[in-house]
């Protein structure tokens, strides 16, 4: 090589994500040079210069397994910047643009139930796929102690269904507990409203939102299930402060105090 690949570093604009899936592309064979704007595109938006970025290390003799590790290197920097330049991130699940600035959803989820040492806080409209989207929360809970994981759910009503609120809640914990990925269960609350008879009082639990350790809180559109947040367009925001994340936590806190909702038979 005649010279220093720091080009690749100076593409700004250019989402952590977005490069990502261009160096699985680079190690699957999908791309291979020479490169041109039609054949990234192919794989994901991104900006022309890149193509050209990537042709010109391609023939100083760069093989795609090491434009691979360059890109990863690439994706590091770009979330490092991030986080060091603000306290708050866009997050974001589905199509990009070529000039996108915002981390994938999956793997901000993924990351907070990763790094949880002292509490988790779960806030969601729907459950789907449990034994794949809690999958690192619930080996963090079997792994740790002393974590306190706390889930906020919707337990609904159908319409025309008449069976008694007794039934409707076991019927959910038992579908619940059979995709709970690990030994140890968390902490389960509803909002009895959503289970009232009458159209006119009923309620639902609607907010959707991840709380780590009083330190972290993930505010977002995306329920916790497959499909938000890996192929629906949901967006969301990241915020590290734990004034912000304490006092969303107080809000649901006061809602326990106030038995304004109630802990899910069986967990």
């Amino acid at each position: 090589m005649t010279s220093t690949p720091s080009g690749l570093f100076a593409i700004h604009g250019v989402s952590a994500n977005t490069l990502r899936t261009l160096a699985s592309a680079l190690r699957s064979g999908q791309l291979a040079p020479p490169f041109s704007s039609f054949s990234l595109a192919s794989v994901v938006a991104c900006p022309a210069s890149l193509a050209s970025e990537l042709n010109r290390l391609a023939d100083e003799g760069m093989a795609p397994t090491h434009l691979a590790l360059l890109i990863d290197a690439a994706a590091d920097t770009a979330e490092a910047r991030l986080m060091a330049e603000s306290a708050t991130e866009l997050v974001w699940t589905g199509p990009e643009s070529a000039v996108a600035m915002s981390r994938d959803t999956a793997v901000v989820v993924e990351e907070l139930f990763a790094s949880a040492r002292r509490s988790v806080l779960v806030s969601t409209f729907a459950i789907h796929q449990a034994e794949t989207v809690f999958a690192t929360l619930a080996a963090r809970l079997d792994g740790v102690p002393d974590l306190q994981v706390r889930l906020f759910v919707h337990v609904a009503r159908s319409w025309k269904d008449t069976r008694v609120e007794s039934e409707l809640l076991r019927e959910f914990a038992d579908n619940l507990r059979a995709q709970w990925p690990g030994n140890t269960l968390p902490e389960v609350y509803y909002d009895p409203r959503s289970l009232s008879m009458e159209a006119a009082t009923r309620a639902a639990w609607h907010a959707k939102c991840l709380l780590v350790d009083d330190e972290m809180a993930f505010v977002t559109s995306a329920n916790f299930t497959e499909w938000a947040q890996q192929r629906n367009v949901e967006a969301g925001v990241l915020v590290r402060s734990p004034h912000f994340t304490r006092q969303l936590r107080a809000q649901f806190d006061g809602l326990v105090q106030a038995k304004a909702v109630r802990r899910l038979p069986g967990f």
